[in-house]
Order: C-alpha cells, then structure tokens, then sequence
C-alpha cells in the first residue's frame, strides 16, 4: 500500500509540473530571438542564411548596411514561427500589453506591427502598418518596453491603434540607411 501511494504521489507531481511547465511556456515572454525566423529586405551587407546561423549560435541578430546603399532595409520577424515571411496572424492574450527589445542601433529604426488580413486568417503583403519609433544606440545594447497602444497607424498621433488579436509579424526598417547603419537585436520578447 505504502508503495501505490508513493507512485501515486510520484504520478500527480510529474503531470502536475508538466502542466506548470506548458502554462509556464505559453504565458511566460516569448523571445522571437530565439522562436523565429528572420528576413531581410534591402542594401544589406547580411542575407537571411547569415542572419539566422548568427541568430542560432550567438543568440544575437545583426544587420549591416552595404556602401552606397539604395533603398530601406527592412528586417522581418513573424510572431508565430513560420517557414515563410508569411504566415498566420496571432491572437495574443488581452493579458499581453507591451513588447521588450533589446538592441543597438547606430540610426533611427522604425519598428513596423503588421496585422493580418480582417478576417485574421494570414499575413500576406499589406494590411495595416501600426509603428513606433527605435530610437539610436549606438554604444550599448539598450533595453526599451514599448506599449501595444503606442504602436499607431504610420506613427500618427491619433493613428488607428495596433490590433493584438491579429498580430503577424514586426519589420525593423531602416528608410533612410547610410553606409555603414548597424541594428543588432539581442531579444524580443512579447
């Protein structure tokens, strides 16, 4: 009896964490640095190959603009991992109410939070762009805790706010790059 009862006692404690660790995992902070797939667009000294072995092995992504560059680089990142640079939008939880970067940057960043389509069911090109400014670091990796109702429509004011219940990716974008410009990420979490 003594002995059904520790096995007992040893069954309810495994289920039991492994539930903990599934809630754990699903309501802790999600650190795209390490969930996700990176894209990048633009004059780029970097491709996405580099980006994501980097990424993988040193847990840090980096972008470098080439010489004489022509155009914005924009760097993406969808929030749930995908195998494209589209995929399906998100539904985070009324309970998440900010994002957590951490980078340096030697220029302005603007940090694009592109919803899905309105039927919330992919992230094809388009849709809404709600956005807030990164501002430069270029010394030391800075730690910035952006609010979801800061991220408004082309970074007007009275913008149409970020809809978090469609959320499908983030673009780092770089729009007016020089020779030289740098952006590393070491964490985004949501």
């Amino acid at each position: 009896m003594k002995n059904k009862i520790v096995v007992l006692v040893i069954t309810i404690a495994f289920f039991s964490s492994g539930f903990v660790f599934l809630k754990k995992q699903t309501d802790s902070d999600k650190d795209l640095i390490k969930t996700s797939t990176w894209y990048i667009a633009g004059p780029a000294i970097e491709n996405q190959e580099t980006i994501n072995r980097i990424r993988q092995k040193k847990g840090i992504v980096k972008v470098t603009t080439k010489n004489n560059p022509v155009g914005e680089i924009e760097l993406n990142v969808m929030i749930t991992a995908s195998d494209s640079n589209d995929g399906v939008s998100t539904n985070l939880s009324d309970r998440s109410k900010f994002v957590i970067i951490t980078y340096k940057s030697s220029h302005l960043i603007k940090i694009q939070a592109r919803e899905g389509n309105p039927e919330g069911t992919n992230c094809l090109h388009g849709g809404s762009h709600p956005r807030v400014d990164l501002m430069p670091s270029p010394s030391r990796f800075t730690t910035t805790k952006i609010l979801w109702s800061e991220f408004k429509q082309d970074g007007l004011p009275d913008g149409k706010l970020l809809n978090i219940h469609n959320l499908c990716k983030f673009n780092f974008v770089n729009y007016n790059p020089v020779s030289g410009a740098f952006l590393e990420i070491k964490s985004v979490k949501i």
